[in-house]
């Protein structure tokens, strides 16, 4: 084990001999780190926390009792190659989440920074989830999903595999989410429908009366119309394209392999 001279580690903790950890750190009591694993500075580990590598993880991470992070795939395809973690800064994984590495070899599962994941979140393979984002208790993302920034995965909301979740968007407690959802959108449902603009989340973000009056017109457009897709998208084009955040909204539904909820 590699680490500084002032990290603080219960007795009771297992540490690998090939974990390598930061300044700072406290390890509480009955924390297993595995081999392979890269802990950042001040990261504080509660008690009763697994942590399995390949992974690397920044610094001021919170992990709480019973938290499991870096453990290999559930899917069935994998068969032990070697896949990793990433993790980035300032995150809080509360009771009980679980994040897992990769499927296919030098695949990684992305987290950014300055999450909240409450407890029972689950984050499966090959994911990347943006900075800023929370995740209410038991949100859960099965294989290859994404993530925006400052998005909000609602309570108990699970998401389908290569589905999106755009920038700023937020899923209702109990969704089913089963195509992208758009940045900027209120997903609801099971199945989930767009309800509106994220207004107060826009509010909170700094965003001003006119781009939210914008994307107010381009929701409008795009669902409440009576324009297809390809239509709706012509049209935010021409009369909203000058905004960058309408620019964002139409690219994301450009780029959508699975659609995007309605």
């Amino acid at each position: 084990m590699s680490s500084s001279p002032n990290a603080r580690i219960h007795p009771t903790a297992v540490v690998d001999d090939a974990a390598e950890l930061g300044a700072d750190v406290e390890i509480g009591p009955y924390c297993v780190i595995g081999a392979s694993v890269r802990l950042g500075d001040r990261c504080r580990l509660a008690s009763h926390v697994v942590l399995a590598g390949p992974a690397n993880i920044g610094a001021d991470n919170v992990f709480y009792p019973f938290a499991c992070v870096g453990q290999r795939t559930q899917d069935l395809k994998y068969t032990g190659e070697p896949t990793v973690l990433e993790v980035g800064a300032g995150n809080t994984f509360r009771e009980f989440v679980t994040v897992h590495r990769a499927t296919s070899p030098g695949g990684v599962t992305r987290v950014g920074s300055r999450g909240n994941f409450l407890a029972y979140t689950h984050i499966a393979h090959d994911c990347t989830v943006g900075d800023d984002v929370i995740f209410s208790n038991n949100g859960t993302l099965a294989g290859h999903v994404e993530v925006g920034a400052r998005a909000i995965i609602g309570g108990l909301t699970a998401v389908h595999q290569f589905c999106r979740v755009g920038t700023l968007a937020i899923t209702g407690g109990c969704s089913k989410i089963v195509q992208d959802v758009p940045p900027f959108m209120i997903a609801d449902g099971n199945p989930a429908e767009i309800r509106g603009i994220n207004q107060v989340g826009l509010e909170r973000a700094g965003f001003g009366p006119e781009i939210v009056r914008a994307l107010k017109e381009a929701y409008r457009i795009i669902y409440r119309s009576k324009l297809n897709t390809k239509q709706a998208l012509e049209r935010l084009e021409a009369e909203l394209g000058t905004f960058a955040e309408v620019q964002q909204l139409l690219t994301f539904i450009r780029e959508s392999k699975r659609g995007i909820v309605r």
